[in-house]
């Protein structure tokens, strides 16, 4: 696909020190670009009382509490973060946030004493089969003002695969009256929850709306899940908010526009322009994107700090759409 426009010019980034924060090392980036955020982590300004007050403990004070417990806890060291601590651990950082009283505001410096929780227990696979039936395949009756793309959402499966099942092509027309073959599927398999399937799904769709590539998407879904676990986070670093974890302040719309998933998701793909001309350049404006790697294509959109950690989701990805559409 053509890109929509040149490429614009970024400026040279700017670092400083900052304590170990649950959302990661702040980085200021130039106005044309995206703050990309390890996922769910935050490390805006916050109140004090929302720190020390609901977060950290003294490293003697954690460990005396802890030892009698019998608990397992682990010292912060300079450059750590909640999320890496519980990535490092197999865990999960919402659950090591709640065993430590902490938010996602709250602050970790070295020398505090985080509390590992046990992980979470594993459902018995004759429980999951008993509590989950095996999905089915039904007709649907085609309404007036239905699109395929419409009935696939509300019917849980994916574009593709309603197409497999009743012999269409994407040029079909469908019309008021017809039956369709609903196919039976199974979302679990992807391995996301109810949340991060209907997001992806989302962005499935609009980027098939856009006539975006398979790849785009893929890099979109990745993308997403990198930033925010593919949910549609209220917060992040600085003032980074949604899906993509994209920043008012680096022009990529207002507070509510990027809170909004299809407003984000359309400005990953396509970029945001203002009265003078491109604030931010999207997948579809970066020249040569569809020969670049994955995470350098990624990276061209959101300007992360940690530009290596797109590529880990490809394999990923390309399931999630095989799987969803």
């Amino acid at each position: 696909m053509t890109p929509r426009r040149a490429t614009t010019t970024t400026s040279p980034l700017r670092w400083w020190a900052v304590p170990a924060v649950v959302g990661g090392i702040a980085l200021a980036l130039a106005p044309q670009a995206a703050q990309a955020a390890e996922p769910r982590e935050t490390s805006g300004p916050v109140p004090p009382d929302a720190t020390r007050a609901a977060g950290t403990v003294a490293a003697a004070a954690r460990a005396a509490a802890t030892a009698a417990a019998g608990q397992a806890t682990v010292t912060v060291r300079a450059g750590d973060t909640v999320w890496a601590i519980a990535r490092r651990h197999g865990l999960d950082i919402g659950a090591v946030l709640r065993a430590n009283g902490l938010v996602w505001q709250s602050i970790i410096r070295p020398g505090d004493v985080l509390v590992l929780p046990a992980p979470a227990a594993t459902v018995a696979p004759t429980t999951t089969a008993a509590a989950t039936p095996a999905p089915t395949a039904h007709t649907y009756l085609v309404q007036r003002g239905d699109t395929l793309t419409a009935i696939a959402a509300r019917q849980h499966t994916t574009v593709v695969a309603l197409l497999g099942a009743n012999g269409l092509t994407w040029s079909s027309i469908i019309y008021p009256g017809q039956r369709l073959t609903i196919p039976a599927t199974d979302a679990g398999a992807t391995g996301l929850d109810e949340e991060q399937i209907a997001n992806a799904r989302l962005i499935i769709r609009i980027g098939r709306e856009l006539g975006v590539p398979d790849r785009g998407i893929t890099i979109a879904l990745g993308t997403a899940m990198q930033e925010s676990w593919l949910r549609n986070l209220d917060g992040g670093d600085r003032d980074s908010r949604g899906l993509f974890q994209q920043r008012p302040s680096t022009g990529w719309g207002t507070a509510a526009q990027v809170a909004e998933p299809v407003y984000a998701i359309r400005a990953f793909f396509l970029g945001v322009d203002g009265p003078s001309g491109p604030l931010t350049r999207g997948l579809l404006d970066i020249p040569g994107w569809q020969s670049m790697t994955y995470a350098d294509a990624a990276q061209a959109v959101q300007i992360s700090a940690y530009p290596d950690r797109y590529g880990r989701w490809e394999s990923a990805a390309t399931q999630w759409l095989r799987a969803l559409g």
